[in-house]
């Protein structure tokens, strides 16, 4: 296990002067916000249905609601640590939350797909700096000996948001239309922008900080074609597709040329250097992994309870629950253990993590609703006591002068992990499916002794069409299961590949403030 070293850099570690009521204020606004920018997010996933009739979409066309806001909030979120330093803190996160708000409102009085795809994104593109900032203002708040309190009231509430946004969707669709799940939001966005007015302390920006534009167009050339890549990928056959080719070539190039320069510049648009900080460099790989590992289940296993087990929504909706209920649990217990053993606490997450995969390669078409949810509540204690130690392991030997842009890049990191992650498992899925029901086809003839069975042939039969049809039913359920079996296979290995980084990992200083 690695032994502490000494950090390289210098921390900026003064107490400030808030009081303890306005530290408070701040955690709960700045939480409300965050909170707000997820459920948005979620909300709209579960209103496509709806928005497809409305709109007279495709589903194709329907889902650039989804892919533009990705791109554009991917190609913004970099962009914080220059705009705090153009602005100030405040300002960026005033502005950031009520332009959020305006576009939220906007999505809902949309008439046509081109309309409603414009708000979506300036939607993404103003309320991409939300996110790191709200991260960013809570460590600054604070002192260090409460970080992991904070950041663990403050992981627990937007756990809250990530689970009500489908709720909220799905109540205001079905009770009054889609709209209302836009205009819901609005009040409390309202809100934090008003508790930010007052709360927020005035900080005094860095002055004209000028933006690389050479390496802030080539890094927004490279996340917009690979989030492309990732969107459409199994939509056009991968790199069949020529504008696949086109995009993931622009990706690579763009990347390598950002890199280049970035190295090489005198006032880069991300300062790469601080990647020689050990912390902060497996922080960035870790937060990765973690987003790989974060939101895959609850996008592959309810297509696999409705479309094969026979689950109704709401049954479903109380295994995505158990999630959430797990992941308080986690947060709440991290707030005490995860700023005094932080490797301890990183290594029983994704340990956790590997066990509940490792369950889930277990199951077949008559599991339980009892198992899946005890499974969800053992994934959603691994998240919640991951993320408050390997927030701070990540920042805690990083000055504060920094935090803003540190923190974009994390959180974009965690964002490509997951759409990375998501794309390559809806792949295997969808691929391993054909292939295994191929398999299985090859084995059934008049001829095959499984069907001549008696226990098996009163059910299936190669004799008539009906018989027939019944078999084919069953194989594509079962060859299905076998595909997302090996999907969770790989979610095992990626959590368990995260253990031996834990151990590189340095102890954050121990520090009194």
């Amino acid at each position: 296990m690695a032994t502490e070293t000494t950090v390289d850099f210098a921390i900026d570690d003064q107490e400030n002067d808030l009081s303890p009521a306005r530290r408070a204020v701040i955690l709960f606004t700045v939480t409300l916000s965050a909170t707000l920018y997820s459920t948005t997010i979620l909300v709209v996933s579960t209103i496509l249905p709806q928005l497809q009739g409305t709109m007279s979409a495709t589903a194709d066309e329907i889902t650039w609601t989804m892919t533009f806001n990705i791109l554009a909030t991917a190609v913004v979120t970099p962009m914080t640590g220059w705009l705090v330093a153009r602005l100030g803190k405040r300002s960026v996160m005033l502005w950031s939350v009520a332009g959020f708000t305006i576009a939220t409102y906007f999505c809902g009085t949309a008439d046509s797909l081109e309309e409603l795809i414009f708000w979506r994104i300036v939607q993404g593109a103003v309320g991409a700096p939300m996110t790191p900032l709200t991260q960013t203002i809570t460590l600054d708040t604070f002192p260090k000996r409460q970080h992991a309190v904070a950041i663990g009231l403050f992981g627990i509430g937007v756990v809250l948001g990530a689970f009500l946004g489908p709720v909220i969707g799905g109540v205001m669709a079905e009770v009054a239309t889609w709209r209302w799940a836009f205009y819901a939001l609005v009040p409390v966005g309202m809100i934090a922008v008003a508790g930010l007015y007052f709360a927020l302390p005035k900080d005094k920006p860095e002055g004209r900080a000028p933006l690389d534009w050479t390496g802030f167009i080539l890094l927004s050339v490279a996340i917009a074609c690979m989030q492309l890549v990732l969107s459409r990928g199994q939509r056009l056959d991968w790199f069949d597709s020529t504008e696949i080719q086109i995009e993931a070539f622009l990706a690579v190039l763009a990347f390598y040329l950002f890199v280049a320069h970035s190295l090489t510049a005198r006032s880069p648009f991300l300062n790469l250097r601080l990647l020689l900080n050990r912390n902060y460099a497996l922080g960035l790989v870790l937060v990765f992994i973690y987003g790989m590992l974060n939101f895959t289940p609850m996008v592959v296993l309810p297509s696999l309870l409705r479309d094969h087990v026979g689950y109704p929504d709401s049954l479903i909706g109380y295994v995505l629950g158990s999630r959430g209920f797990g992941a308080m649990i986690g947060f709440f217990t991290a707030m005490f253990i995860g700023q005094k053993y932080p490797r301890k606490s990183m290594l029983a997450g994704f340990g956790a993590l590997v066990i509940s995969g490792y369950w889930l390669t277990t199951f077949d078409l008559n599991v339980t609703l009892t198992e899946l949810m005890l499974n969800g509540v053992v994934q959603g204690l691994a998240v919640g006591t991951i993320w408050v130690p390997l927030t701070i392991a990540t920042f805690s030997t990083l000055p504060a002068s920094v935090r803003a842009e540190t923190s974009s890049v994390f959180h974009l990191l965690r964002n490509i992990g997951s759409s990375v992650f998501i794309s390559l498992t809806v792949t295997e899925i969808i691929r391993s499916t054909a292939m295994n029901y191929e398999h299985m086809t090859e084995q059934i003839t008049p001829f095959s002794k499984p069907l001549l069975l008696p226990w098996v042939s009163g059910g299936w039969s190669a004799n008539d069409v009906e018989s027939l049809a019944r078999l084919s039913e069953e194989m594509a359920r079962q060859a299905a299961m076998i595909s997302y079996l090996n999907a969770f296979g790989i979610y095992t290995l990626m959590a368990a590949a995260a253990l031996p980084l834990i151990l590189l990992v340095a102890r954050p200083q121990k520090n009194s403030s």
